[in-house]
């Protein structure tokens, strides 16, 4: 085993007295071509061109003397540092770190990025990336060779977001664009290089409060304990059975929506179980044909600080030009709905019918695309605490298809 493992952190500064210190002493260093072209590389030094992380660490693993690993930026920031000290290889490192890259774009716009959002986009997880886009106002993206800036607009299509592309950051060649996310794909962008996703912000009804947390806005979540509530205000609207608090609150656990997801809410209504998907964290596409219901929908969403996309369409024609789910809950519609939903192959399809034959129906069309059913029937009873009289009543058909393989159930899914 290498007797000791620095790993340095380069930014495109002059390295630092200890990263120095740690190359004269190396018999081993790894890294790109232009780490290894570095003047302080000693001369005699074994050289590993790092391609595959894994192998490079088993061949430091088997080294004896000193060995130095080079990587751009914080080395500890989505770096090798994660690899090199996995249980498999049994490597102790000391890290020199830099500034990394996600720091140094956000410095070159000016911008503060403690509410930012930071994913890393690779041709598997490039959905996922671009999901976290759709569903947060500040997101940076560490892309890699296909999947970069133009894969990241094209996959936005219908989402006008604002790219800050920084090019080869603390190089000679660096450059610094700004432009609109459907321009960004009209453009070839060298490698490597770190995308700032900024817009689609909730309108803020008073001051903003200081953040707290990394990684959210300022004041997010509302500040609203619970989910599946009953409306604050009744809205304009009339009432939908899918609107049911109790019936809302069992069809998002089965849906399980979290950050990297794509929800479709078809049939929105009220738009009250679209903005509580939204809270958790995933993209939600809201689809209504009745215009005032996709007006109540966006209303929603703002009061709930989340952001909704909102499509006025028909089920299921509209359904044709939308980006793939992972979740989808269907507010109504039928079989016919179904049909073309489990078409898709989301992971989840959460639907519900007012009669056992309706049920029995959609439970067949799930069945049909290839999902395990699962039917509950729900029973609330809401009553007034002043005298416990019963004030409403539902009964409802709860129905759940699940894929049996979600790990490949859409294209560029991970299972994760």
């Amino acid at each position: 085993m290498a007797d000791r493992v620095t790993v340095i952190g380069w930014d495109g500064s002059p390295l630092t007295r200890a990263a120095t210190s740690a190359l004269s002493a190396a018999t081993l260093v790894a890294g790109a071509a232009h780490h290894l072209a570095l003047p302080e590389v000693p001369a005699g030094a074994e050289r590993i061109r790092l391609g595959s992380l894994d192998l490079a660490a088993r061949r430091i693993a088997g080294h004896r003397g000193s060995a130095v690993v080079l990587a751009d930026g914080d080395p500890g920031f989505f770096g090798v540092v994660r690899t090199l000290r996995a249980p498999e290889h049994g490597l102790e490192v000391e890290v020199v770190p830099a500034v990394s890259s996600v720091a140094a774009a956000f410095a070159r716009a000016g911008m503060p990025w403690d509410d930012a959002r930071i994913v890393v986009a690779h041709r598997r997880t490039l959905r996922r990336a671009v999901n976290v886009c759709r569903a947060h106002g500040k997101v940076a993206v560490l892309t890699s060779p296909g999947a970069g800036p133009a894969e990241l607009a094209l996959l936005l299509d219908g989402v006008h977001r604002t790219f800050v592309i920084c090019e080869e950051l603390g190089t000679d060649r660096e450059q610094v664009t700004v432009l609109t996310s459907d321009k960004a794909a009209d453009h070839v962008w060298r490698d490597p290089n770190v995308v700032i996703v900024v817009g689609g912000a909730p309108p803020s009804a008073g001051p903003v409060p200081t953040g707290w947390i990394a990684g959210h806005e300022a004041g997010y979540p509302p500040p609203r304990r619970g989910w599946a509530l009953p409306p604050a205000e009744p809205g304009p609207g009339p009432a939908d059975e899918g609107e049911s608090p109790a019936l809302r609150a069992a069809q998002l656990a089965r849906l399980g929506p979290r950050t990297g997801d794509l929800v479709w809410d078809i049939g929105s209504g009220g738009g009250a179980l679209a903005a509580e998907a939204a809270g958790f964290g995933a993209a939600v596409i809201a689809v209504d044909a009745d215009p005032a219901a996709c007006g109540r929908t966006e209303a929603e969403a703002r009061r709930l600080g989340v952001r909704v996309q909102v499509v006025q369409g028909r089920a299921p024609q509209v359904l044709e030009r939308l980006p793939e789910p992972d979740v989808v809950r269907i507010g109504g519609g039928g079989a016919v709905v179904v049909t073309a939903v489990a078409d898709r192959r989301p992971q989840r399809i959460v639907t519900h019918a007012s009669t056992r034959d309706r049920a029995e129906a959609v439970g067949a069309a799930l069945a049909a695309g290839g999902y395990e059913v699962e039917c509950t029937l729900l029973q609330s009873v809401e009553l007034d605490p002043g005298d416990w009289t019963e004030k409403d009543r539902a009964v409802v058909f709860l129905l759940c298809g699940r894929h049996p393989d979600p790990s490949d159930s859409r294209p560029g899914a991970t299972g994760a």
